[in-house]
């Protein structure tokens, strides 16, 4: 009975104070992301592993409280106007949250959690993430200046890999981070975050990624840093790597090294519709060195399942394979290196 009138009490608190029926699920460190498919379906994801919960709403107006309480002290709201909206909590967390007439089941809700220090690349070797040499090979291309792009699907720990390797910066270097939901958490003393902005409720006042892109040129950075390319500013992105910003970092989502390669072509050429095909290929080929295509597998985990490198040829950008996550016929799987990443590892030694 005590334990009965403990749980009331603390619901009654939850809903009062905080998040209502989400409170229990953002109390557990486990939990990295909460899926509200309206007020009678709720999922969490928990080791890398989509779980049903049996937690309920009592209706579509009790959800939309939530979402309301969520967004109020972020400045921003959610209605028939503006039925969808992309904000960031104060610990980091990312909220979406879209309501009907665009949800047709009911206000779906979506916070991606974040753990409280960022994971580094040892720590990413010790999950399996990657393995050491890979790391070494990784942190060698930073230090190198080259020009890295993570892709991988939803979910899959790119943002993560992003910040791991952008650790590997010397510290007397400038970063300017650009996202759309600041998220990145570098651990160096000279970086810059910058995050867009979307319109207000009058349509005004957007300032999208490819003005930010355009404007960290300004603000003399040694390296820029985009939280994912999706649009035109992947020119600029290309333009920034070719002139005098190299080693910069960015993530794409795409389902392969040489999906992101013509998703990038694609991307840029959204920037600039008058721009031939062949210059935007050349150009990828030019900037773009080392492409880090990372997975989520389907026991949870996030694996970097190949890293490939880039080159210019006739035909344009060229992928070599130098590691791929391999897995034999008898069950055994691990890294497997080609015989061509020995010779690029050692053009980063000479470098």
């Amino acid at each position: 009975a005590a334990r009965h009138h403990l749980g009331t009490v603390n619901a009654v608190v939850d809903e009062a104070l905080g998040l209502g029926p989400l409170e229990p699920l953002l109390r557990d460190p486990r939990v990295t992301e909460v899926m509200v498919c309206g007020p009678s379906r709720v999922f969490v994801e928990r080791e890398g592993l989509i779980r049903t919960t049996g937690v309920r709403f009592t209706d579509d107006a009790h959800l939309l409280h939530v979402i309301d309480r969520i967004l109020a002290p972020l400045g921003r709201r959610v209605d028939e106007a503006s039925p969808m909206v992309d904000a960031r909590l104060p610990d980091g967390s990312r909220v979406n949250a879209v309501i009907p007439p665009l949800a047709l089941d009911g206000p779906a809700l979506t916070i991606r959690r974040f753990s409280g220090e960022p994971l580094t690349g040892s720590d990413l070797v010790e999950l399996g993430t990657i393995d050491a040499a890979m790391l070494d090979l990784l942190r060698s291309a930073v230090r190198a200046r080259r020009n890295l792009l993570v892709t991988g699907g939803t979910g899959s720990g790119k943002t993560t890999t992003l910040a791991a390797l952008a650790a590997f910066v010397p510290s007397e270097e400038r970063i300017v981070t650009i996202e759309d939901a600041a998220e990145l958490r570098i651990p160096l003393p000279h970086v810059v975050r910058l995050e867009s902005r979307p319109p207000s409720l009058e349509g005004a006042g957007a300032v999208p990624i490819r003005a930010l892109v355009r404007n960290a040129l300004r603000m003399r950075p040694d390296r820029i840093v985009v939280g994912e390319v999706r649009g035109g500013e992947a020119l600029d992105m290309l333009t920034a790597m070719t002139t005098g910003h190299e080693g910069s970092l960015s993530t794409l989502h795409a389902s392969s090294p040489a999906d992101a390669i013509r998703r990038v072509q694609t991307l840029a050429l959204m920037g600039d519709l008058d721009l031939p095909y062949r210059a935007v290929a050349d150009q990828v080929a030019s900037a773009l060195d080392l492409v880090v295509h990372q997975a989520r597998l389907a026991d949870g985990r996030r694996r970097v399942v190949e890293i490939a490198a880039v080159s210019p040829s006739p035909d344009g950008p060229c992928l070599t394979e130098l590691v791929r996550w391999r897995v034999a016929p008898g069950g055994a799987a691990g890294f497997a290196w080609s015989a061509e990443a020995e010779g690029w590892v050692e053009g980063l030694a000479a470098r």
